[in-house]
């Protein structure tokens, strides 16, 4: 199976886990699934009154420079250690 596969297989896998991860471990996943999807984060940095997005834009920034490839391995191994 494809890393591809795999990444889209998780994907599917982290929306049945069976329970709810706490906050961090969410924005985790948001962040690997963005930067594996879509590279760098781009655009503006939302502004403080708009915490969720902002939070979820500095879990993605984090990940700057990390290859879409090594985001989707990441996120392939969080979901399975979620399971």
């Amino acid at each position: 199976m494809s890393l591809k596969e795999q990444f889209d297989a998780a994907v599917a896998d982290s929306k049945q886990l069976p329970e709810r991860p706490d906050n961090m471990t969410l924005l985790k996943l948001y962040a690997l699934f963005k930067q594996a999807s879509s590279g760098d984060v781009d655009g503006e940095r939302p502004g403080f009154t708009d915490m969720v997005n902002r939070a979820k834009y500095d879990a993605w920034k984090g990940l700057e420079g990390t290859s879409q490839e090594d985001a989707m391995q990441q996120y392939i191994d969080l979901v399975e250690s979620l399971k």
